[in-house]
This record gives structure tokens, sequence and C-alpha cells, in this order.
């Protein structure tokens, strides 16, 4: 039978599970509670805590609200998110993670600086919650960078002051912060801040390493989860037998053929139960071949 391993440091990062946390003492307590988007991006945990009785909802879904109690899930939310609940007399959970509320403090106090101010730009994906939590700092003005191609969109003649989404690799946050060097006019003051959260970057190398040590890997994540893109790749990089699934029901039992040794790991959206039951299932399977 192979060997089956799952990775020890895959799974919640300490924001996630604070959230959850959070979201399962108001559930226990029989209190009715929405959480605004999805609490993590992962639909099979999703799913688990709806069952519960979280309701996730939208902005404008928020909007119609009053007299209720809404989750604010660990990307944060932006100062309008907070203006709609005091308007609507929300009552707000706030589980937003500490290293997201710091960085959150420094883009405003970034954006609020006396004087001229500098262009504030945001290594990011456009669009993802913590972004848009970013962006809300600065009135809408942050500039949201994904790739060194979207720099073109600075004016190299003016102060920069540059950040990262947390979840952002240190490589490519490197080669942005090069980039700009290279790019902007002698006299321009660019600041850049270390943003990036070492419980998440820190992954890559052990999951380099993890991949590495086991014939086939099963990289389970939600599709929702750019994190989980982003440590995929990393282990398919150094492990071409890596596959992504979401849950045991893609697991593919031809994958397994053959294999000394197997491991499972996961995205910092990935619940420890999610990797267990693939766990389950790839025993089973191999099991079967004897």
């Amino acid at each position: 039978m192979a060997r089956i391993e799952i990775d020890k440091e895959s799974g919640f990062c300490f924001g996630v599970v604070t959230a959850i946390r959070k979201a399962e003492e108001q559930l226990a307590a029989g209190t009715p509670l929405y959480c605004l988007g999805d609490i993590v991006h992962n639909s099979d945990e999703v799913e688990r805590l709806r069952a519960k009785g979280l309701r996730t909802i939208t902005h404008s879904e928020m909007a119609a609200l009053s007299n209720a109690r809404v989750l604010l899930r660990a990307h944060g939310e932006p100062p309008s998110t907070y203006a709609m609940a005091r308007e609507r007399n929300i009552e707000i959970v706030d589980a937003t993670c500490p290293v997201v509320l710091k960085l959150q403090q420094r883009v405003k106090a970034a954006y609020d600086r006396e004087g001229e101010r500098p262009q504030i730009v945001i290594y990011g994906k456009l669009g993802h919650a913590e972004v848009n939590g970013l962006v809300g700092q600065t009135d809408g003005r942050a500039i949201v960078v994904e790739n060194t191609a979207d720099l073109d969109k600075l004016d190299y003649s003016r102060d920069i002051a540059l950040f990262s989404q947390t979840t952002k690799s240190l490589e490519g946050y490197s080669r942005i912060i090069a980039e700009i060097q290279r790019r902007k006019d002698d006299d321009v003051v660019f600041e850049h801040y270390d943003t990036i959260c070492r419980s998440v970057s820190g992954r890559v190398d052990r999951l380099r390493n993890f991949a590495a040590s086991h014939a086939v890997v099963l990289f389970v994540a939600g599709t929702k989860s750019s994190n989980g893109r982003i440590l995929y790749d990393e282990c398919h990089a150094v492990n071409p037998d890596t596959h992504l699934i979401a849950n045991a029901s893609h697991l593919d039992p031809s994958w397994l053929k053959g294999a000394e040794s197997i491991g499972i790991c996961g995205a910092t959206s990935t619940p420890l139960w999610l990797m267990e039951q693939v766990r389950d299932a790839a025993a089973a399977y191999t099991s079967e071949d004897e």
C-alpha cells in the first residue's frame, strides 16, 4: 500500500481560523448570522457552515438589511462597509485578519499624508476582496497592478508608495519593485513596504520540498482560491504529477497507480477535514490495487 501523508503545514491560516471560530461561536449561541461574501474561498467549508445557519450575502443584500448581525471575513472591508452598517443599525462581527488590518492602516496613513500625496500602488489581484478593502482606504484612487505589464499605469515623474496584497508571492513583489526602480525618474521618492504575510509566503519553500518528496501530490483547494492556484503552481513546478482537486470526488484513481508515496496538501483556505477525506479516498483506491 502506498504511503500517504498530509502536509502538516497546509490548511487554514490563523486569520481564517479566527473568522470560522467567531462564526461558529455566534451560530452555537443560536444567533442569526450573515457573512459578507464567502467566509473562505472553499465551497465545501462554506456549505458546512451554511448547514449550521451561516448565510452568505452580497454587499447589495447587506444594504437591504437592518437590525442584523453581519460577520466580516478575514479579507477585510473598505470604510464604506462600516458606514453602511452604522446607517442600517447592523452589528458587525469583525473577523478581519490582524495582518490585513495593519496593512489597511498603513495604506490609509500613506494616503492621508500631509503635503503632496504619492501614488498609492497595490500589487494584488484586481477585484479580490482584500484588494477592494485596501483600495477603499484611498477613496478608490489606489492603482492596482497584477504584473509588470500593469506598471504602464504609473506616472514615473511622481512619488510612489507601493504595498502588496498579503497573500502575493515575494518573488512577484520583488519583480514589481525592481521594475519601478528601473523606470522612475531619479528625483522620485519610491517607498515600498513589506506587507506580505509570512504565514502564507513561508509555505512556498515548505510545499516545494513536500511536493518533491512524493511520487504523486494531490493539492486540495477551492476553485475561487487565488492562494490555492499560486501554491498549486509552486508544487507542480517541482513535481509534474501534482493534481489540483476541490475535494475527494475529483480524485482520479489512475493518478495513483503504482505510486509509492502520495502527498496531500492545500491552500490557506483548505480545511483539514477536506484533506482527510481525500486521504481516505486515496487509501481506498490504492488498497483496491493490491
